[in-house]
């Protein structure tokens, strides 16, 4: 029996392309297989360095491949779930791209169909499968920043108003929320185990998505605040602040491509810490994390439920925007 697994992508992304389809090809326990593109120029640059995978020319072809055991989803949101239950009911495993779903109800679709068909299905969040975040967890529970305070987040990237991308289009599910907010909320969860319940929210509505937003909660007895953009320059950040000292994380959520990870642990009146993550590989890590959930039956450490929650959230946000 084989100890690996042979992927599939739907669709040849600049993203795909670039970051998840390399990491699929380095991972351990991992084979990329093949791709789905009606444009064969398209898949090009995945045969550069994969040079014996099989082009289709649809979805549908992919998904009907024995040969395949795992496919990952780069569509544009609103083909998410569309997509995760084609795959799963051909009986692919599903490493789809956040948000998996449009709401919340859309996640219990997926896991119920996860349930009757015994299929792995999850969203691609990759910072769960980064050390930085489970050291994090450790020092909170260990009281290591004293009560926590404060949570605070941003993430922030700038995409042009008028630029032909599937985040500025509406019937694509686009906007910063969708995009982006799952970081920092999913973050601020994974973090603390408390669920964020929503006082304020307010947003810049372009042509349908909201291109910046602005979130306030209470989480526990602490304060949870965090804006996205998609008309801001590039910046990512998390901080928790408790009545002891504090957590900033440097590149939460893009570690790498946006910077080292590292988490800069400050305590009274004492020097700071400064923890690295230099060479750690989250989307490898994740794809790891998806072989070994498969194939062993291993904890997976973003299940649906996990992602669930976080969409719960933003369905609250928007229903107050």
């Amino acid at each position: 029996m084989r100890d690996y697994l042979r992927w599939g992508v739907l669709g040849a992304s600049n993203f795909a392309r670039k970051t998840m389809a390399p990491a699929i090809h380095a991972a351990d326990r991992a084979e990329l297989a093949a791709v789905a593109t009606r444009d064969a120029a398209k898949a090009a640059p995945f045969q550069s360095f994969a040079p014996g995978l099989r082009v289709h020319a649809s979805y549908d072809d992919l998904l009907a491949d024995p040969e395949i055991d795992a496919v990952y989803i780069p569509l544009p949101n609103a083909l998410h779930v569309e997509w995760s239950e084609k795959a799963a009911q051909a009986g692919k495993a599903v490493l789809c791209e956040k948000p998996i779903g449009m709401t919340a109800g859309d996640v219990d679709r997926l896991i119920a169909l996860r349930d009757e068909t015994g299929v792995f299905i999850a969203e691609a969040w990759m910072p769960a499968h980064h050390p930085q975040w489970a050291r994090i967890r450790e020092i909170l529970a260990e009281g290591g920043i004293g009560k926590l305070h404060t949570v605070a987040g941003v993430f922030t990237y700038p995409l042009p108003a008028g630029a032909a991308n599937v985040r500025n289009d509406a019937a694509l599910g686009g906007g910063a929320l969708r995009d982006i907010g799952v970081y920092p909320i999913g973050a601020a969860r994974i973090a603390t185990g408390l669920e964020p319940e929503l006082t304020w929210a307010d947003a810049i509505i372009e042509k349908g998505v909201d291109s910046s937003t602005w979130v306030q909660a209470r989480l526990g007895d602490a304060r949870f605040s965090f804006y996205v953009s998609m008309r801001a320059g590039l910046r990512q950040e998390m901080v928790f602040h408790g009545s002891e000292g504090s957590l900033v994380v440097d590149a939460p959520f893009n570690a790498g491509s946006y910077g080292e990870a590292a988490i800069r642990w400050r305590r009274t009146g004492l020097d700071e810490d400064l923890i690295r993550y230099p060479t750690e590989q989250q989307y490898k890590n994740q794809v790891e994390a998806v072989a070994a959930s498969v194939l062993d039956g291993g904890a997976y450490a973003c299940p649906l439920e996990v992602s669930r929650g976080t969409q719960a959230f933003i369905d609250k946000i928007f229903a107050a925007l």
